[in-house]
């Protein structure tokens, strides 16, 4: 998300205590930042550098930091926001990270503090330029980090001048989808439109030649999931008035997304002028957690949507309205993802889509996929405004807390396959900044998450297979 929303996001209070695991803080009877609905790992632990708070015996190390000269001579960007994990060579790996900096975000860019690093830079590698010819901040970056001797190898630049790059999603064949998270354009200050999605090969040794890949739809675009038994993309839309859609992609090669597809949005077919799976106050509950929902998908058309209103011409056609789809992560289980403010209370929604086994193939009308209501928390001590969303190797849903607030801190939470929350960390770092980008290394002992501002890549490891339920 984009941290201008501060104010319209920082509204709601906490509600009454949640009758699980209430826990205090410090020991001297306040009431802590978290509730818990099983045990998990147990209470956290105070962190005396003041970073992140773990259960007992787990640790964390800070791999990489805003304002860091990386291996190319550039500076680690600041607002580090979605990424993924990819093997690399022997134990090391390859993180793939976004840079969700506007355009006006010059300063904290990979250029520094009045560009000054710009002149190094080749601008016929920058997507977009701006109205002084230098490269949009936003893009992504790539670390190798060796998990065996638990040490950085290198950082470099590989994706520049996009904008708003705000999560994204791995594919099966070892690229990273980075969203644009706005729809800017040259009137407002780029030499091109925005809104798309660009594949980083997490291979890629340099910054990589940016293609927009238009046919997947122009839109406040959040986060992508391949399901690589069909090679549809699954994506989110971040809608700033919470009148988004959720998409498919069916690509014309499940190998090659630039060569094009076909753009849908889901739609229920109880409702087939269009519905709405929000539950917002003040409004009908539509569902509650637990239940299904039988589903159809709306073609969609002029997907370039120069006037930016995809989402409402989808609706008019029979999409359903999601409340600002973010974080989604395909599993075994089905496509969860989050909606981080709908809910009666608004602390936000996780939604699981379970497709069809006709999925996007003739026939599929016959056995429609499936859409249900996984979470949605009443109290914001059990989770609050759910963002990027990762699913553990053992099945839990690992989800990152974006609540920008002066009193609520934001968590890590897990999920357990019944819906049960639990806190796997807390941010005690200064700023209170959202949490980003969780991603587990392939042998699934390592967490690496970002904390959002100005922006740190935290390595997790500790007794994963302690959980309690």
């Amino acid at each position: 998300m984009i941290s201008s929303r501060r104010g319209f996001l920082a509204g709601a209070a906490v509600t009454a205590a949640f009758g699980g695991y209430a826990l205090k803080a410090n020991g001297q009877g306040a009431a802590e930042t978290y509730v818990n609905e099983v045990h998990g790992y147990g209470p956290l632990v105070p962190d005396p550098k003041k970073i992140f708070d773990l259960p007992e015996g787990f640790s964390y190390q800070v791999i990489s930091q805003a304002g860091e000269t990386m291996s190319d001579g550039f500076l680690v960007p600041y607002k580090a926001d979605g990424m993924a994990c990819f093997p690399y060579r022997g134990s090391q790996v390859a993180l793939v990270r976004n840079h969700e900096l506007r355009h006006t975000d010059l300063d904290h860019g990979p250029f520094g503090v009045g560009s000054r690093l710009a002149a190094k830079f080749d601008r016929n590698k920058a997507y977009a330029l701006n109205k002084d010819g230098l490269p949009l901040p936003g893009g992504t970056t790539t670390m190798i980090y060796d998990l065996k001797s638990r040490r950085m190898v290198s950082q470099h630049l590989s994706l520049v001048g996009t904008t708003v790059n705000c999560a994204g999603g791995p594919t099966p064949w070892g690229s990273w989808l980075s969203c644009e998270e706005s729809v800017l354009t040259p009137e407002s200050g780029s030499s091109q439109t925005h809104g798309w999605v660009f594949e980083v090969p997490s291979a890629a040794r340099g910054v990589v030649t940016p293609h927009p890949l238009k046919e997947m739809g122009r839109f406040q675009h959040e986060a992508a999931a391949i399901d690589p038994r069909t090679g549809i993309v699954y994506l989110t839309e971040d809608s700033f008035d919470q009148r988004g859609l959720f998409y498919r992609f069916l690509p014309n090669d499940r190998r090659n997304l630039a060569k094009g597809g076909r753009l849908q949005a889901l739609g229920l077919r109880e409702a087939p002028e269009g519905g709405d799976v929000r539950n917002f106050k003040g409004d009908p509950i539509f569902w509650t957690p637990g239940q299904v929902k039988e589903t159809v998908w709306i073609d969609l058309e002029g997907t370039d949507s120069p006037k930016a209103d995809l989402r409402l011409r989808g609706q008019a056609a029979g999409a359903a309205f999601v409340g600002r789809g973010e974080g989604i992560f395909h599993s075994d289980a089905g496509v969860y993802f989050t909606c981080t403010s709908s809910g009666p209370q608004g602390h936000g929604q996780i939604l699981r889509y379970v497709p069809s086994p006709k999925e996007g193939q003739p026939g599929e009308a016959d056995e429609p996929g499936r859409l249900e209501l996984f979470v949605e928390p009443s109290d914001g001590r059990v989770m609050d405004f759910a963002d990027n969303i990762v699913v553990a190797p053992w099945g839990h849903i690992l989800v990152c807390e974006d609540r920008y607030s002066d009193t609520l801190r934001n968590h890590l939470k897990g999920v357990t396959p019944d819906g049960k929350v639990y806190t796997v960390g807390r941010n005690v770092y200064r700023d209170n900044a959202e949490l980003a980008g969780a991603c587990f290394s392939p042998d699934g002992r390592t967490l690496f998450v970002n904390i959002y501002w100005p922006g740190l890549t935290l390595a997790i490891t500790g007794p994963w297979e302690s959980f309690r339920a």
